[in-house]
């Protein structure tokens, strides 16, 4: 697919448009005031594959715990700033790496002005992330609510006031809680700046609910090329983000990290617990970042075929399965010792990507 051209913006060491690969990003749900707690999370989003971590920043406390949780990662920060532009200032005094402002709530365009100066001075880029729930009084007046129109007039009007003082480091988003209105802001933005485009739904909701919402509006601006950086929302644990995140860029063929786990839906022939054992085999999985497809599948009529064109797979059979490594059975399992025998084919691979990659290896693997 040919992606929409966007300027590029840099945010610490990352790319965000230009070409650069469409970026995962997620948002610690901690106490912003908890050190430890917030800084233990966002290393796990780190580890799970999170390039940029948002903050929420609801007051002075929080912003001036932002300069140690930023020695204390690696991943690039953005501090989440509502209501008071002081918070702003205040983040970007403690190094932050991106703002996100809220146009509908941030105040005044003096206020603007100081935060635009300041982030400036220091290089560091903005996002105006406007969201259906929370637009300008005079914008929903024009429109007679927060239409696509009115979500994408919100920013561009933004982006013009910024553009006016000079500054371009910028990136834009124009969201709501239902797919329709989010893909049509979505492309009238598209079409009116050069701006990268931070995509995902605000308020996605429960896992189910969110997962499919977001895949299809993410999905189908991806699609159209348009799209630089994604969030997916998800009610609950922010880990369960990223995961997603890189399942709609594996999907949309732009990105993959980890294995993917295939496995078929079960049927009357399946005579092993199949559902059980994916989700094991799942977990497993995202201790490694190598894009393996493993295969799960529960019965002679589609297993062996879709297992051995897996690099790792089994066929299940009666309370057994038979495990394929890259197109060739090498051995027969009891159901019992399924995920072991799993486990340990896995650390297999690994090592053997190790070996592969190792200093001295040559093309002919002497």
């Amino acid at each position: 697919m040919k992606r929409r051209e966007a300027l590029a913006v840099r945010v610490g060491p990352l790319t965000i448009g230009g070409g650069a690969p469409v970026c995962v990003q997620s948002m610690t749900n901690t106490d912003p005031h908890d050190l430890k707690a917030t800084v233990e999370q966002i290393q796990r989003l780190a580890a799970a594959g999170c390039e940029l971590v948002r903050v929420a920043v609801p007051d002075f406390e929080a912003a001036r715990l932002l300069k140690k949780i930023k020695q204390a990662v690696a991943v690039p920060l953005v501090a989440d700033i509502h209501f008071d532009y002081r918070l702003a200032l205040a983040a970007l005094e403690a190094g932050v790496d991106k703002l996100r402002l809220n146009p509908g709530n941030i105040g005044s365009k003096e206020r603007v002005a100081a935060v635009v100066a300041a982030a400036g001075e220091r290089g560091v880029p903005i996002r105006i992330g406007v969201n259906a729930g929370s637009l300008p009084r005079a914008v929903l007046e024009k429109h007679g609510g927060p239409t696509p129109a009115a979500m994408a007039e919100a920013a561009l009007d933004q982006v013009r006031f910024m553009e006016d003082l000079g500054f371009t480091a910028l990136v834009v988003s124009v969201k709501a809680s239902d797919v329709r209105r989010t893909v049509e802001a979505y492309r009238l933005v598209a079409r009116a700046c050069p701006y990268p485009l931070h995509l995902g739904l605000t308020e996605a909701g429960l896992p189910e609910r969110g997962l499919i919402h977001s895949s299809l509006a993410i999905g189908l601006l991806l699609v159209e090329g348009i799209g630089d950086t994604i969030r997916v929302s998800l009610t609950g644990d922010p880990e369960a983000e990223v995961r997603a995140a890189y399942e709609i860029l594996r999907a949309m063929e732009l990105r993959a990290r980890g294995p993917p786990v295939i496995a078929c839906p079960t049927c009357g022939r399946c005579q092993i617990d199949l559902a059980r054992l994916a989700t094991e085999v799942s977990r497993l999985a995202r201790a490694y970042e190598e894009p393996w497809v493993i295969a799960v599948m529960g019965c002679v009529v589609n297993g062996p075929g879709e297992a051995r064109h897996a690099d790792l797979g089994v066929a299940g059979g009666r309370g057994e399965g038979l495990i394929f490594r890259r197109g060739r059975p090498v051995r027969k399992v009891k159901e019992e010792d399924l995920l072991a025998a799993l486990a340990e084919e896995m650390a297999a691979l690994a090592a053997e990507a190790r070996t592969d990659r190792s200093p001295g290896k040559t093309e002919e693997g002497e």
